[in-house]
């Protein structure tokens, strides 16, 4: 079904139709010039095109791209037997509380460590409990990490301390950035896949413990 054009800035989901034989997707239209797919975490593919776009049109771009969207699939499917296969229980309140406290008491000396071999500065370090970040680096220098980086190898939280500082010198990805990481962490690489390959059992965990409805304000900052 063709979205109805809206105001500038707002964002319509339709269902797409007709549907290809092999792959199912759903259209989300606004204001964007070019037509995108994306395929997410539960596999379910997203097209995000503009308002005019017809139906055909987006069906022919999805067919043209259907081998890149079943290797993502499978891509995806793989990712998620391995995390089923390494299994965490489930966190409960008090368990986030506890891992909160922990992570305010040792990840800021590791970072200031860190800090001091990239001559970087940053500004107020906040714990939180979140389902899609493990660190965040923002203009300013605040940086943000999750607490269940404290159910995790030490190799793994230093791999996010260091990520988000080089932030503080390239706010991208770039391969500049990725020669920061790799100057303080020479096997980065390994400790970025384990996190890719094992990090989602511990989302998981957080939400079957209905952690992922605390507060905003059970926050902790420094």
């Amino acid at each position: 079904m063709s979205g109805t054009k809206t105001p500038a800035g707002s964002v319509r989901t339709t269902p797409a139709a007709p549907q290809s034989e092999l792959i199912p997707y759903h259209i989300i239209r606004s204001g964007r010039r070019t037509l995108c797919i994306e395929v997410n975490a539960d596999g379910a593919v997203l097209v995000r095109a503009p308002y005019l776009t017809g139906s055909a049109e987006i069906q022919r771009f999805v067919a043209s791209r259907q081998d890149w969207i079943l290797r993502s699939k499978a891509l995806i499917r793989e990712r998620r037997q391995a995390e089923d296969a390494f299994a965490v229980p489930p966190i409960t309140p008090s368990d986030v509380r506890a891992l909160a406290a922990r992570a305010l008491r040792e990840i800021p000396p590791r970072t200031a460590r860190y800090a001091a071999l990239l001559h970087v500065t940053y500004g107020r370090i906040t714990i939180r409990n979140q389902t899609t970040l493990w660190g965040s680096c923002s203009a300013r220098g605040s940086l943000s990490f999750n607490c269940l980086l404290m159910l995790m190898d030490q190799r793994i939280i230093d791999y996010v301390i260091v990520h988000e500082l080089c932030h503080r010198l390239e706010m991208n990805h770039s391969a500049r950035f990725w020669a920061d990481v790799e100057q303080i962490l020479p096997d980065y690489r390994e400790r970025r896949q384990w996190l890719k390959d094992h990090g989602g059992a511990y989302i998981r965990a957080m939400k079957e413990g209905a952690l992922k409805n605390l507060p905003s304000s059970d926050d902790i900052q420094q």
